[in-house]
């Protein structure tokens, strides 16, 4: 879980760990992508807009580096700049896409349906 928001990354740690998910988190894309070449993930829930290294970036990597792993991407700029970052997303690859703010169950739905789960 990628976020530079350290309310949203704790939250949503805090709410998959409940159901059964392992959950790692990074507060940008660089340290995100430092902790995917360290271990096997199924998948990356990452925020576009972030320090160091933006979402865009990340899901390219992961894409290169990671083929198979999901890539669910979140953003909660101007809304406008939400839906165009949104769609970039997708078009490099991204699984699924949500705007913040979403309901957590939403998420987890999501989740369930790529990776499986409870």
């Amino acid at each position: 879980m990628v976020d530079d928001d350290a309310e949203i990354r704790d939250t949503l740690k805090k709410f998959l760990g409940r159901v059964g998910y392992d959950v790692e988190v990074a507060g940008d894309g660089k340290i995100a992508n430092q902790r995917l070449a360290e271990g096997d993930f199924d998948l990356m829930i990452t925020d576009i807009v972030m320090p160091n290294q933006d979402g865009v970036e990340n899901i390219m990597q992961a894409r290169k580096n990671h083929p198979d792993m999901r890539v669910i991407a979140m953003s909660g700029g101007g809304y406008v700049q939400t839906k165009t970052y949104l769609k970039v997303a997708e078009s490099l690859g991204a699984d699924a896409v949500f705007q913040k703010p979403f309901r957590s169950q939403e998420m987890l739905a999501k989740i369930r349906e790529l990776i499986g789960g409870d």
